[in-house]
């Protein structure tokens, strides 16, 4: 999709084609614990402390009789134990990320093999990249996100990279969240080629008075301290027909990134994430329920955390700081704000034969960020160069579902709508050295409108207890809008529409009744869209540059393993994945213009590995690896050749931790180290003329340490996150780097220490 609009200075004429091609690629670059770690095993390791130092003398038996599967997901759009779903779905526990300090959505997934985060310089600004699927650039995701059962965030790369950027939630009242691996786009839609991250949050509970208020703080080494509350009441209106539950977050961030420069100042990326919920439920007979919500969050910061780091292969400073350690230069202070509103109303009626569902929702994102553009476009006798980025999403979807009773035979028929408008305003601006006087350079506009409708649907055939085979497609239809306005004028409107279908087809044997193998197949889709006009340095069109990209498309074959051994003290999921990507929408370069387009294909094959053992009343470990090698299979012009690594993938990572439940003063404490360790990664591609230049980012370990009392209704957790302190690079944006422009790298959170307390009634 379009990364860049044609630019105009009009009041600065012998400028206006250098400012054009410059400010492209600045527009470019604006664009815990382990996964088997779940709320069930969590509470199995206090309620064996609790029975030992009860001195219950069956407390192992009921821990050995434990059933690790009872965590419940959603998946498959139907509820039913994890270990039972055909695909790889880890569900993460809220308390555990809550204990270990986790803050921001890259803290949620950092120590997850085979995901990557790729952000660009704080929370609620960055994407997922699942099992290798994406380029390395901020073009419309390839992971889903969603809250319950409503799709977040926008369709299309129009709004800009904060409208593509995976929601990042506080863990306000959330149960768990769920990642699934591997296309989901029969049950989930385009924007899923990759995977699907999903919040499920806790539901009104009609029949009890309940609460939850918690404190934090935390310090970051060399950093200002941060601290949380947050507050969750659950309030009966009539027992078994109505109930609310209101629940208020707030977290600050001390900050710990320098600046140098004109903007001088120290912690610069510190602010604030603020937000509540309020959700409603209503059960007027035992066959209906209606659940109403409303969601705010807002993220604030005063700049970002973005180091520069030398990229040019042969310099002394390559890979390393160039103005010292978590050390920024900037002309002028980079904050960002972003505000999300999602409203939403999820009836459900039981038929007996079927389980009927009505979702809407409403969802309104409005951002803005500011760069410092003084290195990148410089004008002579200015104090700096500013870009303002402003966005808007409206967004509003309908879905009605229809899901059978269990059965030999079961079947599921949806119908989705989308209709979504976006707006992403830029300005481009100079403070004069002389007098002080502010100099619009130019103006851009990009409002733009997406529209989808979709049918989908599976089939399961179960003609033994032990043996499942499901099938399922999803056909849909989009229409786009994209203007383009330069210093308020338009320049031009492009429509586009689109048609596609999407397939699924799985099968799963169990062996035991605690063990079972599964095969899935799946394609994967994205959506194409307009391009503008692409112009030369002179202002002329360029002839032969596309008009319009089209989708990309791929199939991904899985094949799995799930086993509870050892009298269900062993838990293991073993899945093999083979993915074949065409099409691939990339970034490319038309004279002065980038726009987008599709070349070359992919072949991404991998391995992973999740276990959790439980050894005894005491110990136990979580541990995952993921072996991925992936690369084009063909020439991608704008990229590299065939044979090139795709970008932000480890050829190996992994995870271990270790948790020791013991008594101390007679009451269940805990105590576990965690550690995580990702392999050398490419930030783009090695070849010359590339739009996404290659940096490698090393390889890194990194280890967090945690300790907890349950005091009963009190609750004390300690937590040391980034223990050795370590400089890892965890993701890098090379978009400027061809330019001449610097490369900017996010590198870990320095040594953080703190502490939560927590109440419950």
């Amino acid at each position: 999709m379009s990364r860049s609009t044609r630019f105009v200075r009009r009041d600065v004429p012998s400028r206006r084609h250098k400012l054009a091609s410059l400010l492209l690629p600045c527009i470019a670059a604006l664009c815990a614990s382990p996964a088997w770690a779940q709320a069930s095993n969590q509470a199995a390791s206090t309620d064996a402390a609790r029975a030992e130092n009860a001195g219950d003398k069956n407390s192992k038996t009921a821990r050995d009789a434990e059933v690790l599967d009872a965590v419940t997901v959603t998946a498959t759009r139907r509820r039913e134990p994890l270990r039972d779903v055909p695909l790889r779905v880890e569900a993460l526990s809220v308390e555990g990320l809550e204990r270990s300090g986790a803050a921001s959505l890259s803290d949620y997934i950092g120590n997850l093999p085979g995901v990557m985060f790729n952000s660009d310089g704080g929370p609620g600004r960055g994407q997922l990249n699942v099992r290798g699927v994406g380029v390395g650039s901020l073009g419309t995701t390839t992971v889903g996100t969603y809250i319950d059962e409503v799709a977040s965030g926008s369709s299309t790369s129009f709004v800009g990279t904060v409208g593509v950027s995976a929601l990042d939630m506080s863990l306000l009242d959330l149960n768990h969240i769920e990642l699934l691996r591997g296309p989901q786009g029969t049950l989930y839609g385009a924007g899923a080629m990759g995977g699907l991250l999903k919040y499920v949050t806790n539901e009104p509970d009609s029949y009890g008075l309940s609460g939850k208020v918690g404190l934090g703080l935390r310090g970051s080494k060399n950093g200002a301290l941060g601290h949380t509350e947050h507050a969750v009441l659950n309030v009966p209106l009539s027992e078994g027909a109505a109930a609310m539950r209101v629940a208020l977050f707030n977290d600050h961030d001390g900050g710990y990134i320098t600046a140098v420069g004109r903007a001088a100042g120290e912690h610069i990326n510190d602010g604030d994430t603020r937000g509540g919920r309020v959700s409603l439920l209503l059960e007027p007979m035992s066959k209906m329920k209606v659940r109403l919500t409303a969601t705010q969050q807002t993220i604030e910061r005063e700049g970002t955390g973005l180091v520069q780091y030398g990229s040019t292969v042969g310099d002394p400073q390559y890979g390393q700081p160039l103005y010292g350690d978590l050390t920024r230069h900037l002309s002028v202070a980079e904050p960002y704000r972003i505000k999300n509103n999602i409203a939403s109303a999820d009836l459900e009626y039981d038929f007996g034969w079927a389980r009927l569902n009505a979702i809407l929702s409403d969802q309104r994102m409005k951002s803005r960020t500011v760069q410092d553009a003084s290195d990148i476009i410089g004008v002579p006798g200015t104090n700096f160069v500013e870009l303002d980025n402003m966005s808007g999403l409206d967004k509003r979807t309908q879905e009605l579902r229809l899901t059978s009773a269990r059965g030999t035979v079961e079947w599921l028929l949806g119908a989705y709508h989308n209709k979504e408008s976006g707006s992403y305003d830029q300005t481009l601006w100079a403070q004069m050295a002389a007098d002080g006087s502010n100099l619009t350079l130019v103006t851009a506009g990009t409002p733009s409108s997406f529209e989808e409708n979709a049918v989908y649907g599976d089939l399961t055939y179960n003609p033994s207890a032990a043996l499942s085979f499901t099938v399922g497609a999803r056909v849909a239809r989009n229409k786009q809008l994209f203007t383009a306005l330069t210093n308020g004028v338009a320049d031009f409107t492009t429509p586009a529409e689109d048609d596609s279908t999407t397939y699924l087809a799985t099968a799963r044997y169990s062996l035991d009744k605690n063990s079972s193998v599964y095969f899935r197949a799946a394609s994967g889709y994205r959506p194409g869209g307009p391009n503008p006009p692409a112009i030369d340095q002179n202002g002329q069109l360029v002839p032969g540059a596309p008009t319009s990209f089209g989708p990309d498309t791929l199939w991904s074959y899985e094949a799995g393993y799930k086993a509870d051994l050892l009298d269900k003290r062993l838990s293991l999921e073993l899945a093999l994945f083979d993915i074949h990507w065409s099409d691939l929408q990339l970034p490319m370069v038309y004279g002065a213009t980038t726009v987008r387009g599709n070349a070359g294909k992919a072949v991404l094959k991998g391995i992973e590995l999740a276990a959790h053992y439980r050894l005894d009343e005491h110990w136990s470990l979580d541990g995952q690896l993921a072996s991925n090698e992936a690369k084009l299979t063909e020439d991608a012009p704008g990229l590299g050749p065939a044979g090139s690594r795709i970008p932000n993938v480890a050829k190996f990572s992994a995870s271990l931790g270790a948790r020791y439940a013991f008594a101390l003063r007679g009451k269940p404490s805990y105590a576990g180290l965690n550690v995580t360790h990702v392999g050398q990664r490419n930030a783009g591609y090695d070849a010359a003329g590339s739009s996404v230049p290659n940096f490698s980012m090393p390889a890194y370990t990194l280890v967090d340490a945690q300790w907890g009392l349950d005091l009963g209704r009190w609750q004390i957790a300690a937590f040391v996150r980034n223990l050795g302190d370590k400089r890892a690079i965890l993701s890098a944006d090379t978009a400027l780097t061809a330019f001449g422009g610097p490369l900017n790298a996010t590198p870990a959170t320095p040594r953080t220490i703190g502490a939560t307390v927590s109440a419950s009634f």
